[in-house]
């Protein structure tokens, strides 16, 4: 395989021929491209299924030049329509994360067909929820769950009395309990609460390391949550807590990164974030039958589109 980029995301191909046909078990389609990841795969075969040509994806390992043997996706497409998926496939390999593509997985994303006998239950895990996910969202990811799970086993009091935000400000508490700036952030108070944060983490999260790196999305986790910590800390004191103004800095990031340099395929399409922006609003017309911190959400939100206008900016220099 040979990496050719895509935005800054390295995806990996090979281009094959046709005497590997006979690996499929459909005669009619022929192999097309081997993908080394499964995603992209799939979001191809997708798009080609919303243009009317059949497609499927097989997992099958695929030797290199140096005989390392390794898993590769290849998406297998009809015969007689061989030549116009090459050519779609030209267009794709450039932007992949353009948003007709991410529509038409949405829509034909059911009819995908996934062909590996030798994939295990954790291999399977790993190819549709770890592989999107970097190291520095899977961390954060356990720790929030790490964290929920253990208040849940009766920890709950001594767990948020050591990540719970400063009583009272100064540089002395900081400097003897520096974690404190940035610990609300791992403890969450119901299971609706961490799903719905730890969810958007990971695919926010994920799609920010893969696309910009790791040192991007360290530095967005933890300007956002001081910033949207000590806003919440100002307004309600420090009895809060939770991913949540984190996860709108994400938001942030990709609607205007996405804005300013769509070459990247960050992208977030705009019914999503219209829900996001109009449940901000409910939560400061006091219109949810949750307590919000909205403060938060609000700092999270204002801090992620700085961050991805000054990441954009300077990456220009």
């Amino acid at each position: 395989m040979v990496g050719l980029p895509s935005g800054n995301c390295n995806i990996q191909i090979k281009f094959l021929t046709k005497n590997l046909a006979d690996m499929s078990n459909d005669k009619d389609l022929q192999p097309l491209v081997q993908l080394e990841q499964h995603n992209i795969a799939l979001l191809f075969a997708n798009y080609l299924l919303s243009l009317g040509i059949e497609a499927k994806v097989i997992s099958e390992p695929s030797v290199e030049l140096n005989k390392e043997v390794k898993q590769g996706h290849t998406v297998y497409c009809q015969q007689e329509k061989l030549e116009q998926a090459k050519i779609e496939f030209e267009h794709f390999i450039k932007k992949p994360f353009d948003q007709k593509y991410q529509q038409a997985a949405w829509q034909h994303g059911e009819t995908v067909k996934i062909n590996n006998s030798d994939l295990t239950l954790f291999a399977s895990f790993k190819e549709s929820f770890l592989a999107h996910a970097g190291v520095v969202t899977l961390i954060v990811f356990a720790l929030c769950w790490l964290v929920f799970l253990a208040s849940n086993l009766g920890w709950a009091r001594s767990l948020f009395s050591l990540v719970q935000f400063y009583p009272t400000l100064s540089i002395d508490v900081f400097i003897a309990e520096p974690w404190r700036i940035i610990g609300p952030a791992f403890f969450h108070f119901s299971w609706l609460h961490i799903v719905f944060n730890t969810m958007w983490w990971w695919q926010l999260g994920g799609s920010i390391e893969k696309a910009l790196g790791k040192g991007v999305l360290v530095n967005l986790f933890l300007i956002s949550a001081i910033f949207s910590n000590l806003g919440q800390f100002f307004v309600s004191g420090a009895n809060f807590g939770g991913l949540s103004g984190v996860v709108y800095a994400l938001v942030g990031f990709v609607w205007w990164y996405g804005y300013l340099a769509p070459e990247k395929g960050l992208s977030l399409s705009k019914p999503i974030i219209g829900f996001l922006l109009f449940w901000l609003v409910l939560g400061f017309a006091d219109l949810l039958p949750v307590n919000v911190a909205n403060t938060a959400h609000l700092l999270g939100l204002i801090s992620g589109c700085l961050l991805a206008v000054y990441s954009v900016n300077s990456n220009k220099k």
